[in-house]
């Protein structure tokens, strides 16, 4: 088997709803804008689903991107993501995420470049970051930059599409209409950011971060975040 027929299979195993990487803990601020009245109807969630997809595209994907080619030390891009994210809700998911991602892929992949982010990031002077260890990581496993990239995006869209089925927003078959109708959504930002340097990301859509940071405000929660 190739190399680049072995990196397929494992976006398969990655993508998949069962490979342990935490992220159906964590609703990305849904969970509070849906208790504050931001979405309730399928129309809203899928107003929501754009926005949020701009804020990830804009504001975590170059992170991803920047670890995947190398072009600045992913310990240096972890510690310039996180003076970045000042929401500390989303700043505390990103953490927990990216531990659990690196976690799983050191105990499923044989790599050793994967052990030793996981080594490192068990020392816990790193934030471990989502965005750049999964950049580094997905190079790691020698998966097509491009592949890493709609992959994160596609995660990023399944973890909301989800948390709306659990809250009860949708169905689950109206939930996999949403996330096919913005396969078109996925594919312009990609385009759009996939060039974005960390120095200018941004988020795009705030008021979804301030929705996502009074998550610890909610009465009753779901989710982490």
């Amino acid at each position: 088997m190739t190399r680049a027929m072995t990196a397929c299979w494992r976006v398969l195993q990655i993508a998949d709803s069962g490979f342990p990487i935490g992220g159906f803990a964590h609703s990305s601020g849904f969970e509070a804008a849906f208790h504050f009245g931001e979405v309730g109807t399928a129309a809203r969630l899928d107003d929501y689903l754009r926005a949020h997809l701009l804020n990830v595209a804009n504001s975590s994907l170059p992170f991803v991107a920047a670890a995947y080619d190398g072009t600045g030390d992913v310990w240096a891009l972890d510690a310039l993501l996180d003076a970045q994210l000042t929401n500390h809700v989303a700043n505390r998911a990103s953490r927990t995420q990216g531990r659990a991602l690196l976690s799983t892929c050191a105990r499923v992949f044989d790599e050793p470049p994967i052990a030793a982010l996981a080594i490192r990031a068990a020392s816990r002077d790193v934030a471990a970051h989502l965005a750049p260890v999964f950049g580094a990581v997905l190079a790691a496993l020698s998966v097509a930059r491009h592949d890493a990239l709609a992959l994160h995006m596609l995660l990023a869209l399944r973890g909301v599409a989800s948390a709306a089925v659990r809250l009860g927003v949708v169905g689950p078959h109206e939930a996999q209409r949403l996330q096919s109708r913005h396969a078109a959504t996925l594919d312009a930002l990609i385009a759009e950011c996939a060039e974005i340097g960390p120095g200018e990301a941004a988020m795009a859509a705030p008021l979804l971060e301030i929705y996502g940071a009074m998550h610890d405000q909610l009465y009753a929660r779901l989710f982490q975040s």
